[in-house]
């Protein structure tokens, strides 16, 4: 493997800090990057090939196309920029879109799916690939099952209430288990007062609006979610972006906002909003808080921390981000969070004062518009989240908790044992596993299909070009021969070891 430097990000202010945030980013490797380049570089002329073949009916267009008869018409489509993915990414699609046939647990059944036209298309062979090991999923305190507790719940409530509700909390949808989960979710938190949606990305980009617009300032992290960002620009505001969790340009921003005011007027600003997330789900980082707050505090902003893979998912008690750095909930002023990982369901959340959570209910359009949260979901909701505060009467929620957190610490040291690159936060349970070249996205997932374990790579444009990895998502639900069977306690296959490092 490539010898390069392996920078730790540890706090800058440590007294803020009650436990060791030790964060690992090892640069690409010099002749990793070149090489990456040179590949990208490869598929391109190769592209460009391809498209000069379809454009002359050598190869056939499988492409999205303007009709004949709408030729004076502006093009729909844009056919420069899907060059992307028409050329590379169709190349490695089949390591992506297989259908799961099961309920995806800790394991999972695939369809398993051939192509004679290089992943434009595809056909169903009839063969089941069964018992795939799961690390893929969100499903990091393993709710996501057919048995249990969460599921007899939920289906008892859709023998009697049906799975849906026809209608928006404000005309006739408005049932009391909503209001229960409401109440359930704001003692959680341990804020005033919570308000539920039906859909997780809806509460980020339908949320931001109703609270800054013209005249505001958003200061959002640069990796911050599509929907996070989708909100901001939806507000009208002004937006600035800080280096990923860089204190020091965070602080900057701040600054120069409060001293220089508003663009040409150089009013004061109306509000000042901090957008961040608990954990990053493409870095495996975790916020520093303590530090986002402190500025926050002394430069009078807002704060909006999004906790969608963070709750459940951190903290003694499984309350995200704000337990797991033992901080006080009062201190963020929008805590925003999703259903669909740790509670196995569906929707997200907004916790905070009363006075906020009230003035939503009546200025968001998520709230005024949307559907209610289908009864079985809030079900499934209420009796995970139960589970987790202990309140079912067991210590099934907080079991789970532990052996999330400690199936962390093992599959990272094992990985970091084998000698992979890894990125993120020693305690978080994305752990990306660097790839750098794109060929080998496809060729390490198809690799571990045969070794019924199922993975997820992610590229460019989703992580920068040079930067390419396979995306681990531990769950409590794995159990220690399920991780062995990937890190293995046997030496790791040649063929595995060729297709991940140099």
């Amino acid at each position: 493997m490539g010898i390069a430097l392996q920078v730790y990000h540890a706090a800058c202010n440590g007294e803020l800090y009650s436990r060791p945030f030790i964060e690992s980013f090892e640069e690409t490797p010099m002749l990793l990057a070149v090489l990456t380049y040179m590949s990208y570089g490869i598929l391109t002329i190769f592209g460009y090939l391809r498209d000069f073949m379809r454009e002359w009916k050598i190869e056939k267009c499988h492409i999205a196309r303007e009709r004949e008869e709408q030729k004076d018409f502006v093009p729909l489509y844009q056919d420069f920029e899907n060059f992307y993915t028409r050329n590379i990414y169709m190349r490695i699609r089949d390591s992506w879109n297989r259908p799961i046939c099961s309920v995806p647990g800790a394991t999972f059944d695939l369809v398993e799916c051939s192509s004679n036209d290089y992943n434009w298309t595809f056909e169903y062979t009839g063969r089941v690939v069964k018992d795939v090991i799961n690390l893929g999923s969100y499903n990091y305190l393993g709710f996501a099952e057919n048995t249990g507790a969460c599921a007899t719940a939920a289906g008892e409530v859709t023998v009697k209430f049906g799975v849906g509700v026809a209608s928006t909390r404000q005309e006739m949808g408005n049932l009391d288990r909503h209001e229960e989960l409401e109440k359930l979710a704001a003692s959680f938190l341990g804020v005033e007062s919570a308000m539920v949606f039906g859909m997780g990305f809806a509460t980020n980009s339908m949320n931001i609006p109703a609270l800054v617009g013209k005249g505001c300032l958003i200061l959002s992290d640069e990796l911050n979610h599509a929907s996070l960002v989708l909100g901001a620009r939806l507000t009208g505001s002004t937006i600035r972006v800080f280096k990923h969790n860089n204190m020091q340009s965070l602080e900057k921003l701040l600054r120069d906002a409060i001293v220089h005011g508003q663009p040409r007027t150089h009013r004061p600003w109306k509000k000042i909003l901090i957008l961040v997330e608990g954990i990053y789900s493409m870095e495996g980082s975790i916020i520093r808080l303590p530090e986002v707050i402190a500025l926050k505090k002394k430069y009078k902003a807002y704060l909006y921390l999004d906790e969608a893979h963070s709750i459940g998912a951190l903290g003694l008690n499984g309350r995200g981000v704000v337990e797991y750095f033992g901080l006080d909930p009062k201190d963020v002023d929008v805590m925003m969070g999703t259903f669909t990982k740790s509670f196995s369901a569906a929707g997200g959340y907004i916790g905070g004062r009363k006075d906020l959570i009230d003035y939503l209910r009546t200025h968001s359009h998520s709230a005024i518009y949307a559907t209610s949260m289908p009864l079985p979901v809030v079900e499934q909701i209420i009796t995970s989240m139960k589970c987790i505060m202990g309140k079912d009467g067991t210590t099934i929620g907080l079991s789970r908790i532990q052996r999330l957190a400690e199936n962390t610490v093992y599959f990272r040291r094992r990985l970091q044992e084998m000698g992979f690159i890894i990125y993120g936060n020693n305690d978080s349970p994305v752990i990306p596993m660097m790839l750098y070249m794109p060929a080998k996205l496809g060729a390490f997932g198809r690799e571990m299909l045969k070794r019924n374990i199922g993975v997820v790579g992610v590229g460019f444009p989703a992580t920068p070009i040079i930067e390419s990895r396979a995306r681990f998502c531990i769950s409590a639900a794995h159990t220690k021969e399920m991780l062995d069977r990937h890190t293995g306690r046997q030496p790791p296959s040649p063929c595995l070891r060729k297709h991940c490092a140099l």
